[in-house]
């Protein structure tokens, strides 16, 4: 199986598995058969992200019109058994090169829309602050770039990474934007939730983006236990995702239909702050689609006809 996805964690990540009350943090780091089952959809690629039209260069994914994706490294701290990018993860294809960088940022001067700077990968935070500062600053001397985006695991896999240097290079090149991916309550030790106060004491807006996942996660009050813990530690929750259809994660996937029943049952007993959008992204390079409870019964001649959360029917 090792052969096929690279089993690997931190001695961080791994005490949060021992202790864990839970298998939740287990399922997410150790390999099972089930990945070698054919399964009702496999895929490669998902996202559609090596498609001729959304593969801008070499690391450079451009699907959505203000924004564009760079893959700053393969490398990850924990490859997550239902990692979304295996195409490109654990692929000995290290971190970007000088060429992979000039050809990327030449794209971007040429893309006016492109405003904002994704860095990806892999964990951009497997490389070192000098190789890192280094890619900020090259895309940040575009002058239509307004923000650069961080996606890493590394406050809940390795939160000591989370350093003085490493935030003082986020405040000079401000405004950074750090997205987290933090799936579970028992991923939350005092360890990873000073690091992601460190992050906010700096300037640095947080969110997070978690996977519904069956059997570690897919139940309302995991979700809600997530989000408040989340935000009483100043980070947004952004996104629940659905999770791809990626090769080997069958035995991991939610239905929609649950996915749908797990937000409703959340939709208007938890504070908005505290309810992540619950995305699905359309596979083969679709992009994301906002899915909510569904309120209006029926329409007619201007008439709306609603249903709430709670019950209580009123026309509009």
């Amino acid at each position: 199986q090792d052969s096929l996805f690279r089993v690997q964690t931190t001695p961080f990540y791994a005490s949060l598995a021992k202790t864990s009350s839970g298998d939740s943090v287990r399922k997410i780091i150790l390999p099972s058969g089930k990945e070698l089952d054919s399964g009702a959809q496999q895929m490669l690629d998902p996202l559609g992200e090596n498609k001729k039209e959304n593969r801008a260069t070499e690391r450079l994914i451009h699907r959505y019109t203000d924004r564009a994706l760079f893959l700053v490294t393969d490398m990850c701290g924990v490859y997550c058994r239902y990692c979304t990018r295996k195409h490109f993860t654990a692929s000995d294809q290290v971190m970007a090169s000088k060429a992979d960088l000039a050809n990327a940022v030449e794209y971007v001067r040429k893309h006016p829309e492109i405003k904002e700077i994704i860095f990806s990968g892999g964990d951009p935070l497997t490389i070192g602050n000098g190789p890192l500062e280094t890619f900020i600053k090259a895309f940040y001397e575009i002058e239509h770039v307004e923000l650069i985006r961080i996606g890493s695991r590394f406050p809940v896999v390795n939160p000591f990474r989370i350093d003085s240097e490493l935030l003082e290079i986020f405040k000079k090149y401000k405004p950074i934007y750090f997205m987290t991916h933090l799936n579970h309550p028992d991923e939350i030790s005092q360890e990873v939730a000073d690091a992601l106060e460190r992050l906010v004491d700096h300037g640095i807006p947080v969110f997070n983006q978690m996977v519904l996942l069956s059997g570690v996660n897919n139940h309302p009050a995991l979700v809600y236990a997530l989000s408040r813990r989340l935000l009483y530690l100043r980070v947004k929750p952004h996104y629940m995702f659905q999770a791809d259809p990626s090769m080997g994660t069958d035995h991991l996937r939610t239905t929609i239909e649950d996915s749908l029943s797990i937000q409703k049952q959340l939709w208007g007993h938890a504070s908005g702050l505290a309810m992540p959008q619950y995305i699905v992204d359309i596979p083969d390079g679709g992009g994301k689609a906002a899915l909510t409870p569904e309120y209006l019964q029926s329409k007619q001649d201007g008439v709306h006809q609603f249903k709430g959360w709670d019950g209580l029917s009123a026309k509009y």
